[in-house]
């Protein structure tokens, strides 16, 4: 069985923060690739400063050209829009039913995991691999079974800083 860990986002655009992260993850957390899921909208961003999801991926696709381990996962371009992780995830499952997945994810996002949409099936199904982020203040679900916080390099990157120099 193939393990595959997801890196979600918009990576609008993707950066160097990402790339560390995904490189951690890679060597550290118990999976064999990295897929990064391409997300057309975020349901907790406003999608008004989205690039298009072309240039998006062609900027992710040249980042990790040579990077054999990691791909670009678009399947949540035919899905229906805002992307809802638990939609997705069970639509990889259905598409590799001998794949085994697991989601990166950074502590921010485990902090307010209780918004995402079938949060509690999320948690108590799939393994959840956390890197830090700062200002987060650590709850319960840091202590689930499922969880596990590596001690991944803290970059205080992010994309909103990138748009706006690029501005």
């Amino acid at each position: 069985m193939s393990r595959v860990g997801l890196y979600f986002g918009s990576f609008n655009p993707v950066h160097n923060g990402h790339l560390a992260i995904a490189e951690y993850m890679l060597e550290h957390a118990p999976i064999d690739k990295l897929w990064f899921v391409l997300s057309p909208q975020n349901p907790l961003k406003s999608p008004d400063d989205l690039w298009s999801n072309e240039k998006r991926f062609e900027l992710l696709r040249s980042a990790i050209d040579e990077k054999y381990r990691m791909s670009i996962c678009t399947v949540e371009w035919d899905m229906p829009k805002p992307s809802f992780t638990i939609d997705t995830l069970e639509k990889l499952s259905e598409l590799y039913p001998s794949t085994e997945f697991s989601i990166l994810m950074g502590a921010d996002n485990l902090e307010k995991i209780e918004q995402w949409k079938s949060f509690e099936t999320i948690l108590n199904t799939y393994k959840i691999f956390v890197y830090p982020r700062p200002n987060v203040v650590e709850n319960s679900y840091f202590q689930h079974p499922n969880v596990t916080v590596f001690d991944a390099p803290l970059l205080d990157i992010s994309s909103t800083q990138i748009r706006s120099e690029v501005q």
